[in-house]
């Protein structure tokens, strides 16, 4: 046998061919962007840097223990590369330890993690094939060291390691300091490191809460009035004073739908028509600001006007913190308010969270009828949800705030070749090609929802809020899109791609306008009461009113990217906003607006990980 000739401990073979594999998935699965030649090598070094680390701890067991040590952890190594892989695929992310006790929600998931699954993914099973064919072929396959060679073997697993993490440092200084970006991490230390780094992450926020103290939130909050307060109400103060609040979250929805056509059909009728409204404002640069939490972190920073997690979702794990949220502060100001959506109450844990911040009722899945013809997808289908909903609102007391969040424009984007009133589209992913059916009937829905509104003698006392709530279209789709659009999907490109619809119809109003400003999901809560006449001087938020002259001019996204109103900052590279030219480094452009944004998302998280709003007098 070759191998036997040769000498070469099956450890090392196992390390070689499960640090290829890695790589392969890194470079051509997930498909990490590589920019120049430094970081191409740290993306080969780093998977068999941490193989070897684990394979090599094989050469201190029992020589019988060996073989079953190496089978063991390729199979369970090769099981959370998967499951990163296909949690990537959905969300263009990575597996924290948040996300992991979020686990009850896959009960709801198991249609789009089917899409998700690709016949390809079989060649991750190659090298633990392999190796389990050498550890019954070859005649010694275990290895016996002495002591000293156990340590010099043990030793080059720290000399990988050690050179690892000085080349991702050269690369990308202060890793670890500003850890937002989780492509970057995996890029630089691998994605086991990764866990490792995020568990001691997590281990760390946890302790924050007990050691936490006032003192870190009246400097916060200092920050807060100072940096993102208007000074005065702006000239919208009370527009809408009295009036109920009908605030629509619209799932997955993006902005490059609007006034396009599938074969002559117009994805978004209605929708197209409505921000053109004389009743209507819409902001068209408003852009989202979730991160792994998603439809839930879209929720909480309306509710609150505070950044979301980096990691996991803090409606699952800050659920009970003090806050100080919208409905909290409109029912203080005599508005009922509830949320009507028809998934269970318990995904995303939000019935603890609604009730802990103020609302009066969730009409959750056991508050309407689904039968087999209302129901596909995620659930049951927008236009029967909005009509069951229809009866509960009139009976609702006024004025009232109550939130509807849709389902039918849902990934895998499902729907049955009966209810589709535009052709799918043609492309290369399957996603893409749905997105547009979905999408329209979501379109027809709100349409009839409208209708439905002034039926019943509702819509002359409301305004209507329409906002998508997240991107529906996933970089891993970036080819697709780039076809559609008829452009590269860059750095830049992408994160247009998060702009969202943000719309507030006034019935009656008849100054509809488009506003040019650069807002976010951030901006929603203060420009609300600002619309509804209510002023809560001792409010904290990292918002601003979205009409005020003096409002904050950037918005921050959650992996430390930003747009202002001259610039847009990713990945490391600065835009200029409108023209989309990057600006050379050594002009630092971004860098005092980066400044900020990275002292927000730290004053954030310093808020919710402490839980430091419960040394705050609200009243």
């Amino acid at each position: 046998m070759q191998f036997n000739r040769l000498r070469i401990p099956l450890f090392v073979i196992a390390s070689f061919l499960f640090g290829l594999k890695t790589y392969f998935v890194y470079r051509f699965m997930f498909d990490l962007s590589i920019e120049n030649a430094l970081q191409e090598f740290i993306l080969f070094l780093n998977p068999l840097a941490s193989a070897y680390l684990v394979f090599a701890i094989s050469v201190w067991l029992k020589p019988k223990n060996q073989l079953r040590y190496l089978r063991w952890v390729m199979i369970i190594g090769t099981i959370i590369l998967y499951l990163n892989l296909v949690f990537y695929r959905n969300f263009t992310d990575f597996i924290t330890i948040p996300v992991l006790f979020q686990g009850n929600n896959a009960a709801d998931l198991t249609s789009s993690i089917l899409t998700l699954i690709h016949f390809e993914d079989l060649l991750l099973i190659v090298d633990i094939i392999i190796v389990w064919v050498l550890s019954k072929k070859l005649d010694e396959p275990a290895v016996i060291f002495n002591r000293h060679a156990k340590v010099a073997a043990t030793a080059i697993t720290f000399l990988l390691l050690a050179g690892n993490v000085v080349v991702a440092e050269i690369e990308r200084p202060m890793l670890f300091v500003r850890a937002f970006d989780r492509e970057y991490l995996v890029k630089n230390i691998g994605v086991f490191n990764y866990h490792v780094y995020d568990a001691t992450m997590h281990t760390k926020t946890k302790a924050q809460r007990v050691f936490a103290d006032g003192s870190e939130v009246n400097r916060i909050g200092s920050y807060m009035k100072e940096e993102t307060g208007s000074k005065e109400p702006s000239e919208m103060f009370g527009v809408a004073e009295g009036k109920n609040v009908i605030f629509v979250s619209v799932e997955s929805f993006q902005n490059f739908l609007f006034d396009t056509e599938i074969n002559g059909t117009e994805t978004t009728p209605f929708l197209n028509d409505l921000k053109e409204s004389s009743d209507t404002i819409w902001f068209k640069n408003f852009y989202h600001q979730t991160a792994q939490g998603k439809t839930s972190d879209s929720e909480f920073i309306v509710e609150n006007s505070m950044y979301p997690l980096d990691r996991g979702a803090v409606y699952f794990t800050h659920a009970q913190n003090e806050y100080n949220a919208l409905p909290e502060i409109l029912g203080n100001n005599g508005y009922y308010s509830s949320v009507f959506h028809a998934n269970n109450k318990s995904f995303w844990n939000r019935d603890v969270m609604y009730e802990n911040i103020g609302y009066d009722h969730f009409y959750g899945e056991d508050s309407f009828e689904e039968t087999p013809e209302n129901t596909f997808g995620w659930g049951l289908e927008d236009k029967e949800f909005f009509e069951q909903s229809i009866p509960y609102l009139k009976d609702q007391e006024q004025p009232f705030y109550s939130k509807f969040i849709t389902l039918t424009h849902h990934f895998p984007f499902e729907l049955p070749e009966d209810r589709a009133n535009i052709d799918m589209y043609d492309s290369g992913s399957q996603t893409l090609n749905q997105y547009f059916q979905t999408a329209r009937y979501t379109d027809e829905a709100i349409e009839e929802f409208f209708a439905d509104l002034k039926e019943a003698g509702i819509y002359e006392d409301s305004i209507i809020v329409l906002m998508g709530d997240h991107y529906g279209i996933s970089e891993f789709h970036n080819n697709a899109m780039s076809d559609f659009l008829g452009k590269e999907i860059t750095p830049y490109e992408h994160i247009q791609l998060q702009r969202v619809p943000f719309m507030i119809h006034i019935p009656g109003y008849e100054k509809g306008e488009v506003r040019e400003e650069v807002v976010g999901q951030i901006d929603v809560k203060p420009t609300l009461l600002n619309l509804l006449g209510i002023q809560d001087k001792k409010d904290l938020t990292f918002g601003s009113d979205m009409f005020s002259e003096d409002r904050k001019n950037f918005i921050a996204m959650r992996d430390g990217s930003f747009v202002s109103d001259e610039y847009i900052y990713t990945d490391s590279i600065c835009y200029e906003r409108e023209s989309g030219i990057e600006i050379p480094p050594a002009e630092e452009a971004c860098q005092p607006i980066q400044e900020k944004v990275d002292k927000e998302l730290q004053y954030s998280n310093d808020i919710i990980y402490g839980d430091l709003f419960r040394f705050y007098d609200f009243k």
